[in-house]
């Protein structure tokens, strides 16, 4: 018996264990959803009174917006741990500065350049107020909720913005743009030492259905009857009247969403034409860019060539040059071989030759800027011309008439 007491203390404590776990799990769960339902009631809220008014600092339903905004991104955020191990708070500011960086033409430089708005808190309000303004707070919701490993980093487990609920809470803020919102980004409602806080009442109103009017116009009309018959009319006649109240409020809210769904309607038509025109000029301007780097491609190839020939032209000009000098020096040695009294004659030609050779030296590069071999053709001529006619003159002197012997 004992034994059997102390397994069932012992299965009691690890039951209360796991009901402590499935306990805070709920607890966890019904917070999510609580803040998320209470959004969407404060963005139909919104809406509907834009129909009627601007929406300002001044209005309740924003500043009960904001809270809950508020208290969404702040939901299980991490702290800051600093050098000595303790965890110093954090404002959801520091998360959106770093995730919403990749947003096009982001607000983020100009709110921390803010002058009047010193912490973090206050840089927050003020960037969900300049987002509402911009109409783009959905995008920027978006593209930090896509950042998943910067997320991570700043929240703990069990954060909205790492559940489920995440990605209702930028598809129910997208109706915000078709709102015209005004503020001032001056003032007491950017402190950030005055905590936010939601107001629950104007979403907890209860609103009796048609089925339950009509129960409520039947019991008065039985309690009527029981009391006595000169009761009943008066009894039955203010439900009818407020039956016939509520139809007429009910067309009119019906006819106020009409209205507010067209112009949604129209907004994203503007904003898929608009879209549509900014794709198209993407596609042109990459077309251009794409045909621009086929030119080019295509100049630096016939540029390539173009060197190449030069660099071909140039080796067969060296190769020319080379052959002429050794013809030069078998002048100069033949020269020296058939006439050795002539020496300073040939000296003065082999001078001339050599200034000749030291003159050409300027010729290759000329001949590569120009690309023609004419003057090379005309130098080989020369040189040949000149080496027949010295090589034959001791031929004509010995064959000469005036040489006979009579």
């Amino acid at each position: 018996m004992a034994a059997r007491s102390l397994g069932g203390l012992g299965g009691s404590r690890g039951g209360g264990g796991g009901g402590k776990k499935s306990l805070s799990a709920r607890n966890a769960a019904v917070e999510r959803r609580n803040l998320i339902t209470v959004c969407r009631f404060s963005v139909k809220t919104l809406i509907d009174r834009s129909c009627f008014e601007t929406i300002d600092d001044s209005s309740p339903e924003f500043n009960n917006f904001a809270a809950i905004l508020e208290q969404i991104l702040s939901h299980r955020l991490k702290g800051q741990v600093t050098w000595f191990g303790y965890g110093s708070p954090r404002s959801f500011w520091d998360y959106i500065r770093v995730a919403c960086r990749k947003v096009s033409q982001n607000c983020i430089c100009s709110i921390e350049n803010m002058e009047h708005v010193s912490s973090s808190r206050a840089k927050g309000r003020a960037w969900i107020r300049v987002a509402l303004m911009e109409k783009h707070l959905s995008e920027y919701i978006s593209t930090a909720l896509r950042d998943f490993k910067t997320t991570r980093r700043f929240y703990e487990d069990g954060a909205i913005v790492l559940g489920e609920e995440a990605n209702m809470l930028a598809g129910m803020l997208l109706g915000l743009n078709a709102i015209d919102f005004s503020f001032c980004l001056k003032g007491e409602r950017l402190d950030g030492n005055l905590p936010a806080v939601i107001d629950y009442i104007p979403y907890l109103r209860f609103t009796q259905s048609s089925d339950s009017i009509s129960s409520d116009e039947e019991e008065l009309r039985t309690l009527g009857s029981s009391d006595s018959e000169s009761s009943t009319p008066e009894k039955v006649g203010p439900p009818v009247i407020m039956d016939e109240n509520s139809w007429f409020n009910k067309c009119k809210r019906v006819k106020q969403k009409y209205q507010l769904t067209l112009e949604q309607k129209g907004y994203l038509e503007e904003l898929l034409q608009l879209r549509e025109n900014q794709l198209s000029e993407s596609v042109a301007q990459n077309k251009i860019l794409l045909q621009r780097i086929e030119d080019s491609d295509l100049a630096h190839k016939l540029e390539k060539e173009q060197l190449e020939y030069i660099i071909v032209e140039l080796q067969d000009q060296l190769k020319s040059y080379q052959s002429l000098d050794q013809l030069s020096a078998e002048v100069s040695l033949s020269q020296t071989s058939l006439d050795p009294g002539q020496s300073q004659e040939g000296d003065g030609k082999q001078d001339t030759l050599n200034l000749i050779s030291e003159g050409k030296e300027d010729t290759p590069s000329l001949l590569g800027l120009c690309g023609s071999l004419t003057s090379v053709a005309s130098y080989k001529s020369l040189t040949s011309l000149k080496s027949n006619d010295y090589l034959a003159s001791p031929t004509t002197e010995m064959t000469s008439p005036g040489l006979t012997p009579s």
